[in-house]
């Protein structure tokens, strides 16, 4: 307790010469001595000021030298002294009011004990601690109006000092405007000045939200664009849907003013709104998914303090999942990935935007079993995020033997691993494509998630068991202490969604691309639909999902309704400010390989539960045994060896009968039309 208190002393004493360095700690104390003597004066001369004159210069000069240190004393004890008064603040002033009747309280009982009070009135004391708090704060709110308002000593001697700023317009009239019109009030640097609010409320038409008016209904938007001579529009609204978000486009169409959105809670990682963060309309935005409810608790039980690995890590889906591990604090995150180049974006985006240096770069495959091996022994995750797989239709349609090396036998290797190395949760990462496939990428993930729901249920005792057989040479030293029980204790699950938007492979990129350069916009069918999420909104309800997983389950995210491909085309067409049809082309091409007019998230006879989680479903499907897949996967493997393609679809259809080959379904089509006209 003595070094305890003896170190408090030393750092209190270094605190203190580096303020007393500083000639600006030296003029506030110096000008809240001045207001502190100004303070008692004017509370005697209140008081008396019929008979000023009698008042005792000894008594006076003795209360304001006592008062004065006092009160310099309890400021510094509250740090009232280490803030920057240019950021004032409520808590500033909250200590203010605490360091007044403290060290009021203080002075009252010292002239108690040492005189009784005579000759000092008591109304002097309670004057002079509201003149006080009245003086010392208003000093400290004066320092702040004047760097808000005049930006500072050198803006206001500079030539340059009054800047252009844009004349922004905020679209709603909410919690979030609030916060952006207090940023940009903060932060003299934004180039923004706000000049009026819009609401779709009509009793807030009006009101005022730190002194700018609510001008009127989002409705009227083009009107109090030319009233206020606004220059650009801001969409600050917290939660809109899609519908909703499409007519607020529109009425900033029809006003011809540059528009911008702040960014959902959802895609901010550490809940934070910043003006410095608003960007253009986006697709997601159109679409109107809700905020995602995670449970905090419930995930952070299974990341926090947690080695974390991600495969994958550099896509679309592993890079966003790196990103919201981080709000659960994991002691580190080993980030593997077979690209050079999404591996090092993500690693620097962590390193240098997120303050992250936790991590571990793994450039390999994950069907690298001696990399694994290393990885698994030297960093011993406890939680592993499967999210790496080929999942390009067509390109993996011509190319099937990746498929079967990349997204079958990379995710048994990983399993396996998991497994040897008591990982605590593996959470495979699937899709929608998975059901009732009609091409090799889907029945490469639907084979997966059998393997994954396989091994859930493999036993130890000596039954068939290849994480077994293939990796006790390697670990004798695991398997003799400890690894014959009769069960592993992984919780293994897969995560069943469909698109994201943005990823890698989607068609909006394309389509971007595509009216950048003039068009056409080339969609492959006027009817066909898919389901589509944000890539923040999938990773967060994958994160959602691995808390309440208990072994074996498929969790299917709720998707909402399917989106036409060709309206998403008309609608991003819109976003450019053209007209589809008209200035740019839609041009229908016709199906690809292995492409589904319709996706769906389960297949018929699979049980579907609802969750605790109102978009999280959870299904058991019949599930085969190790021992069942073990002659389809040899015969797979040797089909992928020699390039067989049809070889490797007909193996597939054997181990999942749903799917059929894209040249049987051709060959079925082709028969049934005979049949028809015969």
């Amino acid at each position: 307790m003595y070094s305890t208190a003896r170190q408090n002393i030393k750092t209190q004493l270094v605190l203190f010469k580096t303020l007393a360095a500083n000639p600006k700690f030296w003029l506030i104390v110096s000008t809240d001595i001045l207001l502190l003597i100004v303070a008692h004066y004017l509370a005697n001369v209140i008081r008396f000021a019929d008979n000023l004159a009698a008042l005792d210069f000894f008594s006076f000069s003795f209360s304001t030298i006592l008062l004065i240190t006092i009160k310099i004393a309890v400021f510094y004890a509250l740090g009232l002294y280490r803030g920057m008064w240019r950021y004032t603040s409520y808590n500033d002033i909250l200590n203010i009011v605490k360091g007044t009747v403290c060290a009021a309280g203080i002075v009252i009982i010292i002239l108690l004990f040492t005189n009784r009070f005579q000759g000092y009135s008591r109304s002097v004391f309670i004057l002079d601690t509201l003149l006080t708090f009245l003086l010392i704060s208003g000093h400290r709110v004066a320092i702040r109006h004047f760097y808000q308002n005049m930006q500072g000593p050198r803006k206001l001697f500079s030539k340059n000092r009054v800047s252009r700023k844009k004349r922004l317009l905020l679209v709603g009239a909410g919690a979030y405007a609030e916060k952006v019109m207090r940023e940009i009030g903060d932060n003299t640097d934004l180039p923004y000045v706000v000049v009026g609010l819009v609401d779709d409320d009509p009793q807030k038409t009006g009101m005022k939200i730190h002194g700018i008016a609510v001008v009127g209904l989002i409705q009227d938007l083009e009107e109090h664009v030319r009233r206020v001579k606004a220059e650009e529009a801001l969409i600050a609204i917290s939660s809109i849907s899609g519908s909703a978000m499409q007519r607020v486009v529109e009425c900033c169409q029809g006003a011809e003013i540059p528009f911008k959105v702040l960014p959902g809670i959802g895609e901010i990682i550490d809940g934070k709104v910043s003006v410095q963060a608003m960007r253009d309309i986006s697709y997601a935005d159109l679409l109107g998914r809700e905020e995602v409810r995670l449970d905090q608790k419930e995930i952070g039980s299974y990341l926090c303090d947690q080695v974390i690995l991600v495969t994958g890590a550099g896509g679309s889906i592993g890079s966003e999942l790196c990103r919201q591990v981080l709000r659960f604090a994991p002691k580190q995150i080993i980030l593997f990935d077979a690209s050079e180049e999404n591996l090092y974006s993500i690693q620097m985006e962590l390193q240098h935007e997120h303050q992250y240096y936790a991590i571990r770069t793994i450039l390999g495959k994950v069907q690298d079993q001696g990399l694994l091996e290393l990885v698994f022994q030297q960093y011993q995750p406890a939680v592993v995020f499967h999210a790496a797989a080929y999942k390009h239709v067509p390109l993996v349609e011509n190319n099937p033997w990746q498929a079967i090396y990349n997204n079958v036998f990379a995710a048994q290797l990983l399993i396996e691993a998991s497994i040897v190395h008591g990982v605590d949760r593996f959470v495979l990462v699937s899709t929608d494509k998975a059901v009732r496939p009609t091409n090799v990428m889907g029945a490469s993930k639907r084979l997966t998630e059998l393997l994954m729901m396989a091994y859930s249920m493999e036993k130890w005792d000596g039954s068939f068991c290849p994480a077994r057989r293939r990796f006790e040479n390697n670990n004798s030293d695991i398997f003799s202490s400890g690894m014959k029980a009769s069960c592993h204790n992984t919780i293994f699950m897969a995560v069943r969604f469909g698109n994201v938007l943005g990823s890698s492979g989607s068609v909006i990129p394309l389509f971007k691309r595509q009216i950048e350069m003039g068009g056409p916009v080339t969609v492959t069918h006027q009817d066909i639909t898919r389901y589509f999420m944000s890539i923040e909104e999938a990773a967060q309800l994958i994160l959602q999902a691995g808390a309440m997983g208990q072994g074996r389950e498929i969790f299917i995210l709720k998707m909402g309704e399917p989106i036409k491909i060709a309206e998403m085309a008309r609608d991003l067409i819109k976003l450019s400010g053209r007209q589809p049809d008209t200035e740019i082309e839609i041009k229908f091409t016709g199906l690809r390989e292995g492409e589904k007019l319709y996706e769906e998230l389960i297949t018929e006879g699979e049980g579907i539960i609802e969750t605790k989680h109102e978009k999280i479903m959870v299904l058991q499907g019949n599930s085969l045994t190790c021992s069942d897949l073990y002659i389809g996967l040899e015969e797979l493997k040797q089909k992928a060896i020699a390039h067989d393609c049809h070889g490797i679809k007909d193996v597939l259809q054997q181990l999942i009968p749903e799917y059929t080959p894209d040249y049987k379904a051709e060959s079925i089509k082709t028969e049934k039309k005979a049949n028809h006209y015969v």
